[in-house]
């Protein structure tokens, strides 16, 4: 696992492209945004966060926020382009009602190719690959949550190679159209189906007009000989990302598996001693 340590190095960085990953009649706007830096200090690694500094308000001067790296690609010229996955948010204010836009997605997303944005990082690296390739992986996103393992995988089976180990990934969105990378136009997970270790497994709402949850924990339940087996090996690290509203409901499955609340609680704790539970929720 590499060491990659924080730098608080404020850099610079222009947008190349920027492409929505969901359909026009998705709720959700989700862009693929590639930006390019000349800055050869800058330690680009797939799975690191960044943190954006978009213009500030209210006096502030900037408005920070994480995002995960999905891909780079080094060139020639000592340049460095990376891609982060952005999901256009909007909010309540709890004390009026009236709904705003997120500063930092917003900017991110109405960016035009050519323009700036200033950032600093890596600051952390939470989903690296194991050195072992005999290290099962068990991963658990949703919507925006698929980034850092997309390129993980991409990571196992394109760069590294013979990857030993289960590969075992559970995502999902509010609906088919929403489901990142699994449209007929972004369908890069699909490449590695033929890979021995590797698995995928997608859960959508089953009412997505009612604002049902998204059936992730139904996707586990039904898997869950084997992802208790997997949790319960040395051998696993566990990999979750995405909305911390997500959690409760993909915890609860999980406490069905393990038998009760408290055998879960064990079993995560357990992982986590041993540096193999990581999780990043927003």
């Amino acid at each position: 696992m590499p060491n990659l340590q924080t730098d608080s190095k404020t850099r610079s960085a222009t947008l190349v492209g920027s492409h929505r990953i969901t359909a026009e009649t998705a709720t959700e706007e989700v862009r693929h945004l590639v930006f390019r830096t000349g800055d050869s200090s800058f330690q680009a690694v797939v799975g690191a966060c960044i943190r954006i500094l978009a213009p500030g308000q209210f006096g502030a001067k900037h408005h920070a926020r994480l995002y995960s790296i999905l891909d780079v690609v080094p060139n020639k010229d000592d340049a460095t382009e990376f891609a982060i996955c952005v999901r256009r948010c909007h909010y309540l204010d709890e004390f009026n009602g009236e709904r705003y836009n997120g500063v930092a997605s917003n900017h991110l997303c109405d960016l035009r190719a050519g323009e700036a944005v200033q950032f600093v990082g890596p600051v952390s690296y939470p989903f690296a690959v194991p050195d072992d390739k005999n290290t099962n992986l068990l991963m658990i996103g949703m919507g925006t949550g698929i980034a850092p393992f997309r390129g993980l995988v991409r990571q196992i089976y394109e760069k590294i190679g013979g990857w030993k180990g289960k590969v075992r990934l559970f995502f999902g969105a509010k609906s088919g159209l929403e489901l990142l990378y699994m449209n007929n136009e972004n369908s890069d997970l699909a490449l590695y189906y033929d890979q021995p270790t590797f698995k995928a497994f997608q859960a959508v709402s089953p009412r997505p007009a009612l604002d049902a949850p998204i059936a992730l924990d139904q996707a586990i339940e039904q898997n869950a000989a084997e992802v208790w087996e997997m949790m319960q090996s040395p051998n696993t690290h566990v990999f979750v990302a995405g909305t911390a509203a997500m959690w409760p409901t993909v915890e609860k499955a999980l406490e069905k598996i393990a038998g009760s609340r408290d055998a879960w609680n064990m079993a995560r704790q357990k992982l986590a001693d041993a540096d193999l539970w990581t999780e990043v929720l927003y």
